[in-house]
């Protein structure tokens, strides 16, 4: 199915980050796999701790429960990267909003914490399992290169939910 690219998700596109490539307009999507991030607002270090983690899985459980996907993720002190599959008629904008009410009301519940969540998120589409391993590969050391851990396998705020194959 060819489906348009709608910009209305708050997704970063073209227009708000200079120096990228141009967004496709159009692109082949069945049933499209997302790298997605998103970051706390003014990137406050809330998310590396149990109660968030399995807050996360619990909206993670929402999204799969609308018959989408969610694989591998890791969560680190300020950002979340996580893998998403969306059904053909699904979008990617309400699987992000459940993902982040879900750590929100944890986060809330925590501190004294008003806007947890910059408004935005950044997504990639997938285009080969290529690009799949690298991004995954690039995903899993982000606690190595931040310092936080030794090896990948040592970070406790990561995990799947469930396989996506390309």
């Amino acid at each position: 199915m060819w489906r348009h690219i709608k910009e209305d998700n708050k997704s970063m596109t073209q227009e708000h980050i200079s120096g990228r490539p141009p967004r496709l307009k159009w692109v082949y999507t069945d049933h499209p796999l997302y790298l997605v991030t998103f970051c706390t607002e003014e990137r406050r270090p809330v998310l590396a701790n149990e109660p968030v983690h399995e807050a996360f899985r619990q909206g993670a459980e929402k999204v799969i429960a609308f018959g989408n996907a969610v694989g591998t993720y890791v969560l680190m002190p300020d950002h979340v990267h996580v893998f998403v599959r969306i059904q053909p008629e699904g979008k990617l904008g309400v699987a992000v909003r459940t993902l982040k009410s879900a750590v929100s009301k944890c986060v809330r519940n925590m501190q004294n914490i008003k806007d947890v969540w910059q408004s935005s998120f950044f997504d990639h589409l997938l285009r080969s399992s290529e690009s799949y391993s690298e991004k995954w590969e690039y995903v899993r050391n982000n606690p190595v290169r931040a310092g936080l851990v030794k090896c990948p396998e040592d970070w406790r705020f990561q995990g799947e939910m469930m396989p996506i194959k390309w």
